[in-house]
């Protein structure tokens, strides 16, 4: 039975390093999931243990990815280009089964997944203030251009992104535990610098998903409300001090309302986001209308895109249109689009199941913990802002996250036994 225990952990540790290893690139982080995804589904297919994938929602995922395949094979114009994307993205969601799996198994991985988070976080908080401060961080990597912060991700611009997409699973695991004030007050602290570190990373959507996060997670938990309403102050006070000693950023991140929330008017033209973000978006409808229910095939927005039919604007081409909703319309047609909204769809309806039951102060329909691992989804499925690519590698491992762990919420065998 110890070694059984002590295998476990084991793993459970292992499965936890893809956090670290997000913030070194794709390749590691992708390495662990692969492997692990692999190995999982071989021991799954020999003892002949199915439970875990016969839920509706995995059910209707893995549909998604079988039609994706079709699409790469029946459609794209470069199969293999397309195949590239289509024919493993089912991993994600049996990494996800896997993380629910271990849970049920021995739920210390929550532990190991909440101490590597917090580590994690608390190197990124430390490196990149020094390097705000002096100039370039602890590995003497400078600044980039325009004084962008990016700490250990080097050029890739994605530290406000890896920080405003884990801080709700940190806070889920947070509720987990059986937290003292000392460790309570020590994560306050942690979100309020990594608010400020989102900041200044000058990632105007990240810091946009940051606060809207905090927002769906304030509002609808039940859990130390005048500590909430402390951080949130104390992170209003470090934003507008930041701001009032940094001329380039308050210029770069006032503009939030302008180039992450709706429409900027510019030259009595309207533009959705930007200009450039306008010439891809509208360029990849124009894609869509072509094929509307099937789309062009995954990854093909970077090859049909070169059609000068189809072009709008400044920049009608890239690797893809900056928008999951509109990348998988032209790529994935209705029916595919149909997948992500949904998902955007549940997490509404859970909310105002939630707000309800607070209103009219009945069992509230999800626990804090449930609450924190929703906004994470949220985030990833929030269509009224700029992102990146939907079959990208680092994405797709970063928003599996959460899944696993609100999988086992909702199905998990010892889901009752954990304190929320």
């Amino acid at each position: 039975m110890n070694h059984i225990k002590i295998k476990l952990n084991y793993i459970n540790f292992c499965l936890s390093l893809v956090i670290p290893f997000l913030i070194l690139g794709p390749f590691f982080s992708d390495l662990i999931l692969s492997l692990s995804s692999l190995i999982f589904l071989i021991y799954v297919l020999k003892k002949k243990n199915f439970n875990y994938f016969n839920k509706k929602p995995l059910i209707i995922f893995f549909i998604f990815c079988i039609y994706c395949i079709l699409l790469s094979i029946i459609i794209a114009k470069d199969t293999m280009l397309s195949l590239g994307t289509s024919l493993f993205y089912f991993r994600i969601g049996i990494f996800a089964i896997m993380i629910w799996y271990f849970i049920d198994q021995n739920k210390n991985i929550l532990n190991y997944f909440y101490y590597i988070l917090v580590f994690s976080f608390l190197v990124l908080v430390i490196d990149a203030y020094f390097q705000y401060f002096s100039g370039s961080n602890i590995l003497g990597w400078p600044a980039l251009d325009h004084g962008r912060i990016s700490s250990f991700f080097g050029n890739e611009l994605i530290m406000g992104s890896y920080l405003s997409r884990l801080s709700p699973f940190l806070l889920a695991l947070l509720l987990f535990k059986e937290t003292k004030k000392i460790e309570l007050y020590f994560i306050g602290l942690l979100i309020i610098l990594v608010s400020g570190l989102i900041y200044i990373s000058g990632e105007r959507a990240s810091f946009f998903f940051h606060i809207l996060s905090m927002l769906f997670i304030i509002i609808l938990t039940k859990k130390y409300l005048k500590f909430k309403l402390l951080i949130v102050f104390s992170v209003i006070i470090l934003v507008t001090v930041l701001s009032l000693n940094n001329d380039m950023l308050k210029n770069r991140m006032l503009l939030i309302h302008e180039k992450i929330i709706g429409f900027k008017k510019y030259e009595e033209k309207k533009f959705i986001f930007t200009e450039a973000h306008d010439s891809l978006i509208r360029t990849a409808f124009n894609i869509f209308l072509d094929k509307p229910f099937f789309g062009h095939g995954p990854k093909m927005f970077r090859v049909i895109c070169k059609d000068e039919k189809y072009a709008v604007g400044i920049s009608p081409c890239n690797t893809h249109p900056h928008n999951f909703y509109i990348q998988l319309l032209a790529e994935t047609g209705i029916i595919g689009f149909s997948f992500l909204f949904s998902t955007f769809a549940y997490v509404l309806y859970c909310a105002y199941r939630q707000f309800k039951s607070m209103v009219l102060r009945q069992k509230r329909y999800l626990t804090d913990y449930q609450v924190c691992l929703l906004a994470g989804i949220l985030i990833t499925v929030w269509p009224l802002t700029t992102n990146g690519n939907f079959f990208h590698n680092w994405l797709m491992i970063v928003y599996s996250l959460p899944v696993g762990f609100y999988l086992h919420s909702i199905y998990g065998k010892n889901r009752k036994s954990i304190s929320f």
